[in-house]
């Protein structure tokens, strides 16, 4: 079997944020120095989608405005990346009051702010890729027909009218996807979406079920280094294996 690139998903960066999801930044720099080291090349999203080899992207879901800290990591190493951002909260308050995250409102709010308009078209103009979350981040496989394709289809339209260029990758939200929701990100214009270890059911080479390496706070080097290996990415694209990743603060 070829080797898929490796497309590391990444969500908030933040030293002081204590949140599964907030990888500190000295960890961000040493995790791709590391991978670098190790021979990745790193690719555009396209490539990353459709290409095989020993390959690295890095994308980040929810753009969270802590992202832009890991901005000057990313020019320093050479590695592009890509937000995938939800213009439903770029047009309000910006703050990520999704699912258990609404629970540490107020005392995280400043963690749970996510990036604006501006800043997006900032981060695009510095070369990063950004894709749809769709609009406002359900659980995609819940919604019925019409609100799917809305979700996919408006959010898409959103982003490039307000960006003025193509939207052509998505991330299910919570990695949530099956055959009709694929079917549906196809039909909605998308080149290809990207979705999380131990939900792509399709075969390898779906490009609506492109897999990823979710990486976590309190992950040491080596429980890092194994999952991004060859044989460890085999391990987490088990399907037995979403709840591993669903609950990560289980198997540090």
């Amino acid at each position: 079997m070829k080797l898929r690139p490796l497309v590391l998903c990444y969500h908030a960066i933040s030293d002081d944020w204590s949140d599964v999801l907030a990888v500190r930044l000295d960890a961000f720099e040493r995790q791709l120095e590391q991978i670098l080291a190790r021979g990745y090349r790193p690719v555009g999203t396209a490539e990353a989608a459709t290409a095989t080899g020993k390959l690295v992207h890095v994308t980040f879901d929810d753009a969270f405005q802590s992202v832009t800290r890991a901005l000057p990591v990313l020019q320093r190493l050479g590695v592009p990346a890509t937000v995938f951002a939800c213009p439903g909260f770029a047009d309000g308050d910006r703050m990520f009051a999704v699912s258990r995250h609404a629970e540490q409102l107020p005392e995280n709010a400043d963690h749970l702010v996510t990036m604006g308009w501006s800043e997006l078209r900032q981060l695009a103009g510095e070369g990063v890729e950004i894709g749809s979350h769709t609009l406002t981040h359900p659980h995609l496989t819940a919604l019925d027909d019409h609100e799917l394709h809305r979700e996919l289809r408006e959010s898409r339209q959103r982003l490039e009218d307000e960006l003025g260029a193509s939207c052509r990758f998505l991330a299910y939200p919570f990695g949530d996807q099956d055959e009709r929701v694929r079917r549906a990100a196809r039909v909605s214009g998308y080149a290809a979406a990207f979705a999380l270890p131990g939900r792509q059911a399709p075969p390898d080479l779906d490009l609506y079920a492109v897999p990823r390496v979710g990486i976590w706070r309190e992950e040491g080097p080596m429980r890092v280094r194994v999952k991004t290996s060859a044989a460890g990415r085999r391990w987490l694209f088990d399907p037995l294996s979403a709840a591993r990743e669903r609950w990560p603060a289980l198997t540090r």
